[in-house]
């Protein structure tokens, strides 16, 4: 059994911008990597992200959709195994990542 999946009001209406295909990866990927949202180095799908000199990031994890060029950002509850998506967005000169920073 999966971890739960909420999502930031603000990635909702990220989610409201894809297209139906766009869509239906999305939710695919996350479906997938909700069974085991770890980092890599844990044994999980997920990859985490760092500091560095534009954003800060520690503590989040990203799923890459390489053939879409969509990033979801996510932060794990692992006290309650709750998978929180940020934000759902195409990469684009690292935007979103400087709005998951934000958010």
């Amino acid at each position: 059994m999966g971890w739960k999946i909420t999502y930031l009001k603000q990635a909702h209406k990220d989610l409201q911008r894809l297209d139906h295909s766009q869509l239906l990866q999305v939710f695919k990927a996350i479906k997938k990597v909700a069974e085991n949202p770890l980092p890599k180095n844990e044994g999980g799908y997920g990859s985490p992200l760092g500091n560095n000199s534009l954003t800060k990031l520690a503590g989040l994890l990203k799923i890459k959709l390489k053939k879409t060029g969509i990033r979801v950002v996510y932060k794990l509850d692992k006290n309650n195994e709750t998978m929180v998506i940020i934000v759902v967005s195409p990469r684009a000169d690292n935007e979103v990542y400087k709005e998951a920073q934000k958010r």
